[in-house]
C-alpha cells in the first residue's frame, strides 16, 4: 500500500512539472544595422600617373617644329616657357597616344639632340631628322614618317631665282645647316662657293636676305614655310635628273631612338603604319598654314 501511494505521488509531481514548463518564444529577427549618415566614405583612388614620353626637338624648324608664345588647341607646352607646334609635334602626339604615355617636349639645339638621346635625357628625337648611315651607327630609327625633296632657297631678286639645274648655281655662295646631310650635297653643284655651315634656319634666312649668302639647302616643306614668313625669298625646285642625288634615307625623316630598344621601335612603327599618306600630307599642309610668321628663339 505504501508503494502504491509513493508511485501515485511521483506521477502527480511529474505531471505538475510538465504543466508548469512554458515554451520559449521564438527570437525576433535582428534588425539590419543602418549605416550612419556621418560615416566617412572610402577615399577615392587616384589614377596612376602615365609614364612620360620625352621627345627632343629644336622647336625652330617650321613647318616641322617651332616655338610660339600663345597656346593653341594643337600646341604642347614647353617646360621653361612657350609652346611647341608643327608637323613633328603632331606626329609625337599620335605616337605618345598610341603608346599610352604622356608627351613631354624638350627643346634642345640640333647638335644637342643625339647626346641627349644617348644619355637618356630624352626618349626619342622627332625633329625632321633623316636616318642617314652615319647616324644609324649610334641611333636606331623607325620607318620614315615623312619624305621630301631637296630645294635651294634664294632671294626673289637674285639671278639664281630662275635656275632650273644645279649647273645654274655655279659660283653661288651656298650653305646649309650644321651637321645635316644638306651640307654634304652642296659639293654636287659645279664650281660652287661653299660657305660655312650655320646653326639653324632662321640664321640662314637672315644671311640670305642680307646678301651674305646666295642660297641655302632645305627640304621642300621647310622652304615653303620660309617663303610664307619671308615674302622676299623663294626656292628652286628641280626636275628629275636636274637636282641633287640623295639616297632614300637622306630624304626621309624618321624617329630616332636609343640602340637596343627593338620593342619600342616595333611599337612606333605599328603606330606610324596607321597614319595614311593622305593624313600625313594633310598634317603637313595644316602645319604650313598654322606656322607663325617668325619663330621664337
Amino acid at each position: 500500500m505504501k508503494k502504491l501511494i509513493s508511485l501515485f505521488l511521483a506521477l502527480v509531481l511529474c505531471t505538475g512539472l510538465v504543466s508548469c514548463a512554458v515554451p520559449a518564444a521564438p527570437a525576433a529577427p535582428a534588425e539590419p544595422v543602418k549605416p550612419s549618415a556621418e560615416a566617412p566614405s572610402a577615399p577615392a583612388v587616384e589614377p596612376a600617373a602615365k609614364e612620360k614620353f620625352v621627345v627632343g626637338l629644336e622647336c625652330n624648324y617650321a613647318p616641322f617644329n617651332w616655338t610660339q608664345a600663345e597656346q593653341t588647341q594643337d600646341s604642347v607646352v614647353i617646360p621653361g616657357g612657350g609652346f611647341a607646334d608643327g608637323y613633328d609635334v603632331q606626329i609625337a602626339k599620335l605616337i605618345a597616344e598610341g603608346l599610352g604615355r604622356e608627351l613631354v617636349i624638350s627643346k634642345i639645339e640640333w647638335d644637342g639632340l643625339p647626346p641627349a638621346l644617348l644619355s637618356g635625357k630624352i626618349d626619342a628625337i622627332i625633329a625632321g631628322m633623316s636616318p642617314t648611315a652615319d647616324r644609324a651607327l649610334t641611333i636606331d630609327f623607325t620607318d620614315p614618317y615623312y619624305e621630301s625633296d631637296l630645294v635651294v632657297v634664294v632671294r626673289k631678286d637674285s639671278p639664281y631665282a630662275s635656275a632650273s639645274s644645279l649647273a645654274d648655281f655655279a659660283k653661288a655662295k651656298i650653305t646649309a645647316q650644321l651637321n645635316t646631310f644638306h651640307y654634304t650635297v652642296i659639293e654636287q653643284i659645279p664650281d660652287v662657293q661653299l660657305q660655312t655651315a650655320m646653326d639653324n634656319f632662321p640664321t640662314m634666312i637672315v644671311a640670305l636676305t642680307s646678301g651674305t649668302i646666295d642660297g641655302y639647302i632645305s627640304e621642300r616643306p621647310g622652304a615653303v614655310s620660309a617663303t610664307e614668313s619671308n615674302p622676299e625669298i623663294t626656292f628652286v625646285e628641280f626636275a628629275q635628273g636636274k637636282g641633287f642625288v640623295a639616297s632614300p634615307e637622306d630624304v626621309a625623316i624618321a624617329v630616332g631612338l636609343q640602340k637596343g630598344r627593338p620593342e619600342l621601335v616595333e611599337q612606333i612603327n605599328s603606330i606610324l603604319a596607321g597614319i595614311s599618306k593622305e593624313q600625313r600630307q594633310q598634317m603637313m599642309d595644316k602645319a604650313i598654314l598654322a606656322q607663325p610668321l617668325s619663330e621664337e628663339e
